[in-house]
């Protein structure tokens, strides 16, 4: 269940998105031919279209808020917001590609450190060294502690795909200095380690992030592993079942614990 993990930043969201949240599920099939009746009859209104993507989106109907963020940006094609979101929404579907292009149109028209780390990050991903670049860009912007944070994790996670561990794990610990409760940059540095099958050492990384977030399920998945690794079954079935109560849907734990049980 090694995810690939992706820095959270600021999403461009119209606060009338979240407006009723008792007319029932934002996210149901109703709802959303609601919208786009609603749509159809006030095409101009971009207000309306964006709660129709948002909800879209929350769908994960993608290809259906694709198509509407491109009708908002033939009408806005100089909108810093559009280009973002859309390049959001691409990320999540997986599209890297097209993904990188409007991060990119987005920072041309407005260079944010949002979407500056949302490009590294894909960059990071991967192995382009341009997402070094980004990290220190947004680092001369003398932002707050969380973006430093998010800059040395998105530099960590590059070195680490391109197998520069050491650098990875101070990057990681500066990224944790900045913000200890990065629960992700545990996660990353625990990965370095469990990979080079230095399970104690990993399982250390893994019981600390418990230790700071006691209802982080990944934490718990992973020091199964670890445990796993070290053929101490009982310790992994336990920590699979914490892992499991904290995330029900988390497969791979239920997985490994049916595995373990035959």
């Amino acid at each position: 269940m090694k995810k690939k993990i992706c820095v959270a930043v600021c999403f461009f969201v119209l606060l009338i998105a979240c407006k009723n949240k008792n007319e029932g599920s934002d996210n149901s099939s109703s709802y959303i031919n609601k919208l786009y009746k609603q749509v159809q009859q006030s095409p101009d209104s971009v207000g309306l279209r964006m709660i129709l993507i948002n909800s879209l989106d929350s769908s994960e109907r993608y290809n259906e808020a694709l198509k509407e963020m491109d009708f908002l940006i033939r009408k806005d094609s100089l909108n810093y917001a559009f280009w973002y979101t859309k390049g959001s929404i691409e990320q999540k579907a997986k599209d890297t590609v097209a993904a990188i292009t409007s991060f990119t149109k987005a920072i041309k028209v407005y260079a944010s450190p949002d979407a500056m780390l949302s490009l590294a990050n894909l960059f990071a991903e991967t192995k382009n060294e341009k997402a070094l670049l980004l990290c220190a860009e947004v680092n001369k912007m003398k932002l707050d502690r969380k973006y430093a944070a998010d800059a040395s994790f998105i530099a960590g996670v590059y070195f680490a795909r391109i197998g520069k561990t050491n650098e990875a794990l101070t990057l990681f610990d500066d990224c944790i200095n900045n913000s200890y409760t990065y629960m992700v940059a545990y996660l990353e540095k625990g990965f370095i380690y469990y990979d080079q099958k230095k399970y104690s050492e990993a399982l250390k990384i893994f019981e600390l992030a418990a230790t700071v977030s006691n209802t982080y399920a990944d934490a718990y998945y992973w020091q199964a592993k670890c445990f796993e690794g070290l053929g101490n079954k009982k310790e992994a079935i336990n920590n699979y079942q914490k892992a499991l109560t904290l995330d029900k849907n988390l497969k791979e734990a239920d997985d490994a614990l049916k595995k373990l049980k035959q």
